[in-house]
């Protein structure tokens, strides 16, 4: 689905990814992992368009994108929901899920079905500005936005970070809908354990700019957390 071969990436002269390779497989939700400040939002950002590298790759389904701008991309398939939500306050929900819909790679101009089946909330909510949601709300929302872009590849930045326990486990089942129903690929940036060992399928841990350990989930014991994850 997607390969990162030998990425570097700098802000000003701080070097935040040093020569980072890593394979995503299509269909399964990778967890990117390790503590605050390790790189694993840069490297989602330099994913989406949005951080550029210095060199290395970026190849999505064949297609090296390491050059294209974050709307290429997009129009590629994939999503991207980053850390914080960014939702667009004064519009209405509805006038957010239509947002996403510019960057549908098929045309798409209604909110799908769908949508509004993953998140029923919405639907009551269509009139209402985004602004006056509640947090988990506002996360449903703008995973809803990204969805309407109809992705091969979503990104979830922090997803269940400040979120109420039943919208976390909502947004849970939608990941493992989107997996192994619509074989979407997605990649998960997440702090909590529990939840990445529940709905994550395969992980990487990085620290300090560097993939430092991988596997499937199940591989990621207690050694391997106390080494890379403990505070």
């Amino acid at each position: 689905m997607i390969e990162i071969k030998n990425i570097n990436q700098f802000y000003g002269q701080s070097h935040t990814l040093w020569d980072l390779s890593l394979e995503i497989k299509t269909a399964r939700c990778t967890c990117l992992m390790g503590r605050n400040g390790v790189g694993k939002t840069t490297l989602t950002k330099s994913i989406m368009g949005l951080e550029p590298i210095k060199d290395g790759e970026i190849i999505f389904e064949g297609k090296d994108i390491s050059r294209l701008g974050s709307e290429k991309r997009a129009g590629l398939g994939i999503g991207y929901v980053p850390q914080g939500r960014e939702i667009f306050s004064q519009l209405s929900v509805k006038e957010n899920l239509e947002i996403g819909l510019l960057g549908n790679r098929n045309g798409l101009k209604q909110v799908p079905d769908k949508i509004y089946e993953l998140f029923p909330v919405l639907k009551e909510m269509l009139k209402r500005k985004g602004g006056d949601l509640s947090g988990g709300q506002q996360q449903q929302l703008a995973i809803a936005r990204a969805l309407c872009l109809e992705p091969k590849l979503l990104i979830l930045d922090e997803p269940s970070e400040g979120i109420q326990p039943n919208i976390v486990q909502q947004i849970g089942s939608v990941i493992d809908y989107l997996t192994k129903e619509e074989k979407i690929t997605v990649i998960l940036v997440e702090q909590k354990l529990p939840f990445a060992r529940k709905h994550g399928d395969d992980f990487f841990l990085i620290e300090r700019g560097k993939v430092v350990a991988n596997g499937e989930i199940e591989e990621l014991n207690d050694e391997i957390v106390e080494q890379y994850l403990s505070v």
